[in-house]
């Protein structure tokens, strides 16, 4: 059974850094675009990076500058740089892939960023 565990996540001051790490485990064929998205409470999830197999970034416009993705493909690992935090980007974090040709997703990893 294939899965993304994240980890990670935490409690920072708004100006801090926290580091994402999302790992794929199990029987895996196929690793295509991986990605962050985010949830805060009473909206709507939203992307926050992703970033190809071949390693092609894209980024959200509130984080971009702020926030970088990379991955390891050797780890099946997709990770989140996540600098110059705000109170705003507070929200339940999800690893997204196209896993084994599904859309798979994280169990989510709590960001708090406090003012």
């Amino acid at each position: 059974q294939v899965r993304l565990v994240e980890s990670g996540g935490g409690l920072v001051q708004s100006g801090g850094s926290l580091r994402l790490s999302c790992a794929a485990s199990g029987t895996i064929f196929s690793l295509n675009t991986m990605g962050w998205y985010r949830q805060a409470p009473g909206k709507q999830r939203e992307l926050v990076a992703d970033i190809t197999g071949g390693g092609v970034t894209d980024y959200a416009d509130s984080v971009r500058g702020r926030f970088t993705i990379s991955r390891d493909n050797a780890k099946f690992t997709v990770y989140l740089q996540m600098n110059s935090l705000k109170p705003e980007d507070t929200a339940v974090y999800y690893c997204n892939a196209d896993l084994n040709f599904r859309d798979s997703w994280g169990q989510g990893t709590q960001v708090t960023v406090s003012s």
